[in-house]
């Protein structure tokens, strides 16, 4: 088996040589050269600073990628095609969620990155970010997609404190007739355990002019597959029997990553045979909880309208539906889980208007560790397993070593345990996966909405439309305003101040940006303030200063500042769910009043009852009330409180230029941030009994305390910096080399409190390409290379490091003009070597993939 540096070696790189060789010395075609250097030197964003201007004189720092370049890559959609844009982190939970960031501080529930499509926000209402691209355009529809990878709340308000990603679709008016896409793949080729798995998406688009006026277009996907398994069977619980002696495979508190029913909720210390010993129930496998089998639905119309010319109004219907894994704090199967949205938008020279509306309905989708100890639980209580492992393991523990003993009474107190592939525990999972009611079921019931209404208005050009022309200066108004409306479900979300009422949650915001060119249009200089007001907070405020100086023609260097705020999602502010005998609470004041007045740090709790078992086992059970007294100072005072918006202040410097004749392209991008304030989740435990005396007692008894996981804000001030460099030169006859690299560092902590939430990135993420349209005869070609470090994540699913890994892609193409027909034939991760993107995640291996498309 060759290594990489071989293969990378004997074969990549000779094929890199030769085909630069070859292409390069053919024939010039000027054509094509001119076609280049147009493009580059017109390219226009929108997303950077709310109007049209050109990519190279952007204020901050902004990636295009366009149709052909995502035409052009290996993977098998334009989703996931991002990974490899400069200063993107893909996160893949499973293979139908896969999540943006940029910049560090990543989670499997990215609130802090925002997501649009044609300018609108495509997210989730409860979970407060997109779910991958399940309501976004299909790979028939994408236009471009830009990204900012940073800070754009100042123009945006909408907690895009990590960055934003805006995909641009077709209009129907330049883009017409039908056209088919088809993409059969397979996945889990050589994995352990699993056979070989076929994918299949189909994909359809059909768009119409009807007049000068009207067009209108339609578009669907079906998509269904086996998606990638989570089956991390390491033991999060490996040293909690260390002083009894009782580890690995004779661990009795056993808890693996991809198990459910066997944490820390789910564990007792038992006196067993004179020793306090940690012994948890059984659980399962999330294989065996989980229907693998992936689909998705979506749908989407549009009508245009162009009254006159440059004035457009557009309504845009989307519509998905989506069965598959999706990943919080714990992991859930969505099942029927259905997303629609409407929305009206009207573009003009002066106005700009989106207004929309999104409904989600969680349909019978579950979570897969209420499952779990629930199953366990519908066959014997808690109390009553517990008595009966002690029973016997007293009886086996006459005649038999302590590993087999417990051994022996885990498979009496098991004996009549739901087993998996039952028709008894397939009928446990339908019923258990109807109850809206953690404690007892495992149903997830959320119907929620997001309403957003937004305007871009050009104030100078409306009142002084000289000004330009004479003074250089621009003045922009925005304003915005959105609500959230979830029904209560009883469960995850109640209303805390009128029962059975819809809990409303809002927020309303605006801006002025001014900007000026100066020193003959050689620099241009930005100011931009930002206003939210947000339900439970004051008003705050966002400042953005820029600054662009072009010393030369396509030599562009840029400076900005700017902060942002990111206020509480749904699920952070409102969330109100008991779960295996702890209960998460929403942080603001209306949820959690009089809560973190009481608590006790969990982390403190768990350190006083370990010392209490290492005591008892050192010397004895008489000991225990003494042990008591002398390691209750263990116990500490939560000193956390209600929610504030976290907040960030960054720095960037930037440079762009074209060289070469315009060929080459070097993209370069420098930032430091700091932010205070994280949200984050805190488990504290509260004595039911509020006794001084007593609380040492409370505190050793689980059935005397109660558990809460609040949100709160993190006390830690953290800091963090990085880098990105991106290179692209253009061969006049149409190969391109690209490569581009991106570090990423927590700088420091001010304390360490433990809250801030993880950085949970790469230091290091590199990606080189080489591809060609055409390099013979129709056919085309890429090839390219990921290398990422390794880095720590931290969950409260599972802590500890994410290895580095090398994916080699590729494809090869055939196009027959005539027939309007393209063959793609490529793979994601060609050697096939598996690798984590997140811990408590699944194993990632090669996936590949026959594309045919029709009409593009």
């Amino acid at each position: 088996m060759f290594s990489i540096a071989q293969i990378m070696k004997r074969v990549l790189l000779p094929f890199f040589c030769y085909s630069i060789c070859t292409l390069a010395a053919g024939q010039s075609n000027t054509a094509q050269l001119d076609a280049i250097k147009k493009q580059r030197l017109q390219e226009v964003v929108i997303s950077a600073s709310r109007v049209a201007e050109n990519i190279l004189k952007s204020p901050v720092s902004i990636e295009k990628v366009r149709e052909r370049e995502l035409r052009n890559s290996p993977q098998p959609s334009f989703f996931d095609a991002l990974e490899n844009v400069k200063g993107v982190h893909l996160i893949v939970p499973s293979m139908g969620f896969k999540v943006l960031n940029t910049r560090g501080f990543a989670n499997t529930t990215n609130v802090r990155f925002a997501q649009l499509v044609d300018g609108v926000d495509n997210q989730a209402p409860h979970i407060g970010a997109p779910i991958a691209n399940t309501l976004g355009p299909s790979d028939l529809d994408i236009q471009s997609v830009e990204i900012l990878p940073g800070v754009a709340s100042a123009l945006y308000g909408m907690n895009a404190i990590n960055g934003l990603a805006n995909f641009q679709t077709k209009s129907p008016f330049e883009y017409q007739g039908a056209s088919v896409r088809q993409n059969t793949g397979v996945n889990h080729v050589g994995q352990t355990g699993q056979s070989a798995h076929l994918f299949s998406e189909t994909s359809f688009r059909y768009a119409q002019v009807l007049s000068e006026k009207w067009a209108y277009k339609i578009n669907a996907t079906y998509a269904s597959g086996y998606d990638w398994v989570a089956n991390d069977r390491t033991d999060l619980g490996a040293t909690l029997n260390a002083s009894t002696g009782l580890l690995g495979a004779n661990n009795p508190a056993y808890d693996p990553v991809s198990g459910y029913g066997n944490e820390s909720s789910n564990r007792r210390t038992v006196t067993l045979a004179g020793k306090s010993i940690v012994v948890a129930r059984t659980g399962y496998y999330e294989q065996e909880l989980a229907n693998y089998q992936l689909k998705n639905f979506k749908a989407s119309g549009a009508v245009h309208f162009r009254p006159a010319q440059n004035q457009e109004l557009i309504y845009t219907y989307r519509f998905a539906d989506l069965d598959g894994i999706y990943q919080r704090s714990n992991r859930f199967q969505t099942k029927d889980y259905l997303l629609q949205q409407h929305a009206l938008s009207w573009k003009s020279p002066l106005l700009r208007v989106n207004a929309y509306w999104t409904n989600e309905n969680t349909g019978q989708s579950y979570n897969l560790r209420s499952m779990g100890e629930n199953i366990d639980r519908t066959f014997k209580s808690d109390n009553q397993w517990y008595a009966d492992i002690t029973k016997r393991f007293n009886q086996a523990n006459r005649s038999n070593s302590l590993p087999d003993a417990l051994q022996m009474a885990r498979i009496f107190a098991d004996s009549t345990r739901p087993v998996p592939g039952t028709a008894r525990f397939d009928s446990l999972v339908t019923k258990l996966g109807g109850i809206n009611n953690w404690d007892i079921g495992a149903a997830l019931r959320v119907r929620a909405s997001l309403v957003h209404a937004e305007g871009i208005f050009d104030l100078g050009q409306a009142l002084f439309p000289n000004l330009k022309k004479t003074a250089g200066v621009e003045w922009l108004l925005g304003f915005d305003h959105r609500s959230y409306i979830i029904v209560p479900d009883g469960n995850y979300f109640i209303n805390p101040v009128e029962s059975g009422s819809n809990l409303v949650y809002g927020k309303t915001g605006g801006f002025v940006q001014v900007t000026k060119t100066l020193l003959h249009e050689r620099l241009k200089l930005g100011a931009t303030l930002r206003a939210d007001k947000a339900d439970y907070f004051t008003t705050r405020y966002n400042p953005r200063f820029t600054a662009v100086y072009s010393p030369k023609d396509y030599q562009h260097l840029r400076l900005s500042y700017q902060s942002g705020y990111r206020f509480p999602s749904i699920f952070e502010g409102f969330s109100n769910i008991n779960s295996g005998g702890v209960k998460r609470v929403g942080g603001l004041p209306v949820m959690s009043n009089g809560i973190f007045e009481n608590s006790y740090l969990r982390k403190s709790v768990d350190d006083f009852q370990a010392a209490i078992t290492v005591g008892v086992n050192k010397f004895g059970v008489p000991k225990r009330d003494s042990l008591i007294k002398a390691n209750v100072g263990i116990l500490t005072r939560s000193p956390y409180t209600y929610l504030r918006p976290e907040y960030i202040r960054s720095f960037e410097f930037g440079y762009k230029g074209l060289f070469f004749k315009n060929r080459l392209l070097l993209d370069v991008d420098f930032y430091y941030n700091r932010y205070r304030d994280f949200m984050a989740q805190v488990e504290t435990t509260i004595p039911l009994r509020n006794n001084p005396d007593s609380l040492g007692y409370y505190m050793n008894d689980r059935s005397k305390q109660a558990r809460y996981r609040l949100w709160t804000n993190s006390q830690t001030e953290v800091f963090n910096y990085g880098f990105g460099a991106n290179v692209q030169y253009n061969f006049v006859n149409e190969l391109s080399l690209r490569t581009n690299i991106s570090y990423a560092k927590l700088d420091r902590k001010t304390t360490n409190d433990g809250l801030e939430d993880g950085f949970n990135t790469p230091r290091w993420i590199v990606n080189a390409a080489i591809s060609h349209p055409n390099v013979w005869k129709n056919v085309g070609f890429s090839l390219g290379g990921k290398w990422q470090s390794s880095f720590s994540y931290l969950s409260f699913l599972v802590n500890g490091t994410v290895p580095s890994f090398t994916s080699i892609d590729g494809f090869l193409s055939y196009r027959i003009p005539d027939w309007k027909v393209n063959a793609k034939l490529g793979g994601t991760n060609l050697l096939n070597r598996y690798y984590y993107s997140i811990l408590g995640g699944p194993q990632i291996g090669g996936f590949y993939y026959l594309t045919l498309t029709y009409g593009l």
